[in-house]
């Protein structure tokens, strides 16, 4: 024989007979009543203990997620696309960005997707009879048990390059790797298979009271109480290091904060260790600020869910807790406003529900303000801005890139356009010719070829009253000579003449010895770009 929602029981409350055992049946609120029938709250329980403004406040909270998924993306899509010395990167920024984009996708999800709180009017949806529950849980769980393993790790780290003085490399990397993703991973494994998610309040899936304590609260409180006394140890050598440094009055360590060549760094005066100490904090302070950010997060939001937790059970092993707060609700007729003061007992009050949403949605913007640089959104900048730019250079012919080299007056080599594919090493005559520089000028004069070849350029130009004749250096041409020591391959000299080592004057700038008439004739010769040296 069916029953009837409301046999046996008062408004508003509905007889547990009429309805299925679908869904999460443990988050009913049910209680006996003097007819001896088990009578329930409606589905949503939370839309009975708390004001009409919790579901807007859980709503505003999931905005702030969104805000915080936003800044994650930024901050992880500049890391792989920008330059490290835009960005400045490291895989304990990215891996704890990451871990906290998935905590906030599990408040984001369910504002997208709107699911169903209820399986019927007094059971709440459980991960087995809601995907969107199951998913927003699983991202939620995964995300603060990853923010809580990095964030060890973070401290870890820079408790053991400033205690310890100790470089982590690449096997602390890969030992990063396996606990900042594999804890998490066994964590949420072990949660949902112990304890399962249900709708407990808000469009948010949280986990179920029944194990909760061992295979998540528990787990996470420990992580986050060896994370704290690592970061005050850490702390604890600071403040020790820098009273010492206090008291440090040796002339030795004024000069230099780095210790020498012949002391280790373990064997550091006070000062020394001060400013090595300082320099590390004035780099990794922002990493400080995010672990005890996201530590004191976990932490509250354990403790509160925690509290959440017991206060429920109590309300459903003792009913004389809520014995007041029944009576009031049903002489009302169902007016939840009038027995606000009453439910106190029942549920955590709601600014501190709202604290816990609102902290946890944040995360991702402390995140941008203290990961995020300027030089990131300047780097964004070049990239949008300056990208096109560069590009349209890529289309620029050869030719044109060749009479840009020739507009170049600070090049000094000898560019090859030969078809034949022969290089500046072979015998061929090249087409651009910069100017030749003083030395190989000085070079060649020994040679005999070289005032022949100055007469012949200079005939139409320069053959004034003086007798100078002044080569022309820029012009079409210009012929190498080979120095006859040149010494660019390993060989012999050929001739006692050529072994003679002579030593001329000209190369020195030293006073000259007197010369025959031969010599004369090179007086005449002025090199113009050597004119103003001094």
């Amino acid at each position: 024989m069916a029953v009837n929602e409301t046999e046996g029981c008062l408004a508003p409350f509905l007889n547990v007979r009429a309805f299925t055992d679908g869904g999460y049946t443990d988050g009913r609120l049910c209680a006996k009543f003097p007819s001896g029938e088990s009578c329930c709250l409606p589905c949503p329980v939370s839309n009975w203990v708390y004001p009409d403004s919790f579901e807007t406040m859980t709503t505003t909270a999931n905005w702030v997620a969104v805000v915080g998924v936003v800044s994650c993306a930024f901050l992880l899509l500049s890391w792989a696309v920008l330059p490290v010395d835009k960005t400045f990167r490291h895989y304990l920024s990215i891996s704890l960005t990451t871990a906290v984009l998935f905590m906030n996708l599990g408040f984001v999800i369910p504002l997208a997707a709107e699911p169903e709180q209820c399986f019927d009017k007094i059971t709440p949806n459980s991960m087995e009879t809601n995907s969107v529950c199951a998913s927003s849980a699983m991202f939620l769980l995964l995300g603060g048990w990853a923010g809580v393993a990095w964030v060890f790790l973070r401290a870890l780290s820079l408790h053991l390059q400033i205690c310890w003085q100790l470089v982590v490399g690449r096997n602390f990397m890969w030992f990063s790797q396996v606990v900042g993703w594999g804890v998490p991973a066994v964590g949420v494994v072990l949660a949902f298979v112990l304890s399962g998610v249900s709708f407990r309040f808000g469009q948010t899936c949280h986990i179920n009271h029944k194990n909760s304590l061992a295979d998540l609260w528990i787990p996470l409180l420990v992580f986050s109480g060896m994370t704290l006394i690592i970061q005050f140890a850490t702390f604890g050598y600071c403040i020790k290091v820098y009273l010492a440094s206090l008291a440090d009055n040796s002339a030795s360590t004024e000069g230099s904060g780095l210790p020498s060549y012949t002391n280790s760094i373990r064997t550091m005066t006070p000062k020394q260790a001060y400013r090595r100490v300082r320099r590390v904090i004035q780099l990794q302070w922002r990493g400080i600020a995010i672990i005890l950010i996201i530590v004191a997060d976990v932490i509250f939001f354990s403790v509160v869910f925690v509290f959440q937790d017991t206060t429920a059970e109590s309300v459903k092993n003792d009913q004389s807790i809520a014995e007041a707060w029944t009576r009031c609700i049903i002489f009302s007729g169902g007016n939840k406003t009038e027995c606000m003061e009453l439910a106190k007992p029942l549920a955590v009050n709601m600014p501190t529900v709202g604290a816990v949403l609102f902290l946890l949605g944040m995360n991702g913007i402390w995140l941008l303000l203290l990961l995020g640089r300027w030089t990131m959104f300047q780097g964004w900048r070049d990239l949008l801005i300056s990208s096109p730019n560069r590009g349209k250079r890529e289309f620029v012919s050869v030719d044109a890139r060749l009479d840009d080299l020739k507009k170049d007056t600070r090049s000094y080599e000898m560019l090859s356009r030969d078809d034949s594919g022969k290089t500046m090493n072979e015998s061929v005559t090249p087409s651009v010719v910069t100017p030749i520089s003083p030395a190989l000028v000085r070079s060649q004069m020994g040679s005999p070829n070289m005032h022949q070849d100055y007469s012949s350029t200079s005939q139409s130009g320069n053959g004034g009253n003086d007798g100078r004749r002044t080569p022309d250096f820029f012009g079409q041409t210009a012929r190498y000579h080979a120095p006859a020591r040149s010494f660019s391959s390993p060989r012999a000299p050929t001739s006692p003449q050529q072994a003679t080592v002579t030593w001329d004057p000209r190369e020195t700038y030293a006073a000259a010895s007197p010369r025959g008439a031969n010599d004369q004739q090179e007086d005449r010769y002025v090199n113009p770009l050597g004119m103003n040296r001094i």
